[in-house]
């Protein structure tokens, strides 16, 4: 039997004795194989768990977040001063040096319509240096605006540009156009945990399982 049902309808839980496909419709789970009827039941008892974990992660980098950023107080109490800005990148190491706590900041950077008034500037500079600039540097300048999937630019490339010391009229023009052209949408605050390998190196105690 097949009950054909909105997908808005479909949101709650179904009667008993039916499962909804993907289209809405209300189907009898005698008219659906056991091996689909299994997979259901495993993928849905997954994702409960998934979820849990997810949510008590998010309840630990919460805490995680707060000692660190009351420690820093602390520190800072103790030479009778105040830390320096709102936000700020930490690293906490355990006494005997076998641990290691990290809290960083990322900012969420995207470019406006000047960085194609950069790269404008920065083609006339390619085009004059072309017969004797170095091929490396060329390379270095062309790989900043190449583009992904989604056809954003590296941000961390575009500012590296920056670093880079050309006594060029055109080029300092277009350094400048990328500084005004940034605009920060926001900032996330990252907290990571290492362990110190026999060897001596750190390596990050995962808690992202699609990273194991």
């Amino acid at each position: 039997m097949t009950t054909t049902r909105s997908a808005a309808a479909s949101a709650g839980n179904p009667p008993e004795g039916y499962r909804y496909d993907p289209r809405g419709n209300l189907i009898s789970e005698e008219n659906i194989r056991e091996i689909d009827l299994k997979r259901d039941e495993l993928v849905r008892g997954l994702v409960g768990e998934a979820k849990a974990h997810s949510g008590t992660l998010a309840t630990f980098k919460e805490s995680a977040q707060e000692a660190i950023a009351d420690f820093v107080k602390e520190s800072a109490a103790a030479l009778k001063t105040k830390p320096g800005g709102v936000k700020g990148n930490t690293t906490l190491v355990s006494f005997d040096g076998k641990y290691k706590v990290q809290s960083a900041y990322a900012d969420n950077i995207v470019f406006d319509e000047r960085l194609q008034v950069a790269k404008a500037l920065i083609d006339k500079c390619i085009k004059k240096w072309s017969a004797g600039a170095d091929n490396k540097l060329l390379a270095l300048v062309n790989s900043a605006f190449d583009v992904d999937r989604e056809g954003n630019v590296s941000p961390a490339k575009v500012l590296g540009l920056r670093k880079l010391d050309i006594d060029d009229p055109d080029w300092r023009k277009a350094m400048e156009a990328i500084s005004q052209s940034i605009n920060v949408l926001n900032s996330k605050n990252y907290v990571r945990f290492y362990e110190r390998m026999e060897n001596g190196e750190y390596r990050q105690i995962s808690l992202n399982i699609a990273a194991e």
